[in-house]
């Protein structure tokens, strides 16, 4: 009798164990959150694009961030009709330092819905498509390097999927959460003139060594996290690779 008891609680853990992993079979490296289920985690969701030729990757000032440099791209925006699912998630939106972050998936959850949150992004309802996050981010950050002329080149430009990556959870020195990263990463698609250009033309900022705002490293220098005299913000790695090696540098407030 005591064997079938047994028997049976072991064979409804195994059960919903299966269930757990089956539910998060795309997210595996989040399940550490469920050891610490009262922790508080920051979660941010991003999109970057990857022009490069060979090993030189074009990188952009960051203006949260001076004197560092990243890919383009930025945190995707969710939409009013997400609201409701987000307060049952119990996410709570990061403090703006500027108009325009407004909407943007960057804040804290409790580490128990940080499943079910990535399955929601997963589905991809209710929040800007990568290709339009991309698309608004990279005609925002050509002005900001100057070179507004080039975004009519980007408002047409097509984007295909390079990867995704989860950044985490890592410790974030100095804070008592941890942080968790959704990244997607992209390539310009070349069956448009405009999107042919447009690689051409940040191809060959990158290269002009007058330009200050953008620029080209390769690998070597995003490991590094420098390239001469310019700081490498650690998600370049994800333009070359699938993890990064360098911890976060914290934004101006």
């Amino acid at each position: 009798m005591v064997e079938k008891i047994v028997g049976g609680v072991v064979v409804a853990l195994l059960t919903a164990v299966g269930r757990i992993l089956w539910q998060n079979r795309r997210h595996l490296t989040l399940l550490r959150v469920l050891l610490t289920p009262t922790r508080r985690i920051r979660v941010s969701v991003a999109v970057l694009l990857r022009v490069n030729d060979e090993d030189h990757y074009v990188l952009f000032s960051s203006v949260t961030r001076p004197g560092a440099f990243g890919p383009p791209g930025g945190v995707v925006k969710y939409h009013e009709a997400a609201k409701p699912r987000l307060e049952r998630f119990g996410f709570e939106p990061e403090g703006r330092a500027r108009a325009e972050m407004r909407h943007d998936l960057r804040g804290f959850l409790p580490a128990l819905r940080v499943l079910g949150f990535a399955r929601w992004l997963q589905r991809g309802t209710d929040r800007e498509a990568a290709t339009e996050c991309l698309r608004r981010e990279l005609v925002e950050e050509l002005g900001e390097v100057g070179h507004e002329e080039l975004a009519p080149l980007a408002r047409e430009a097509g984007f295909r999927p390079v990867g995704r990556h989860i950044d985490g959870p890592l410790k974030v020195p100095g804070e008592t959460y941890r942080q968790i990263r959704f990244f997607e990463v992209y390539d310009l698609v070349p069956d448009k003139p405009e999107a042919t250009e447009l690689r051409s033309a940040v191809l060959n900022l990158a290269a002009d060594a007058d330009e200050p705002l953008v620029i080209g490293v390769t690998r070597r220098d995003i490991t590094r996290g420098r390239s001469q005299a310019h700081v490498v913000l650690p998600q370049s790695a994800f333009l070359a690779g699938d993890r990064r090696v360098r911890e976060d540098i914290a934004p101006v407030s």
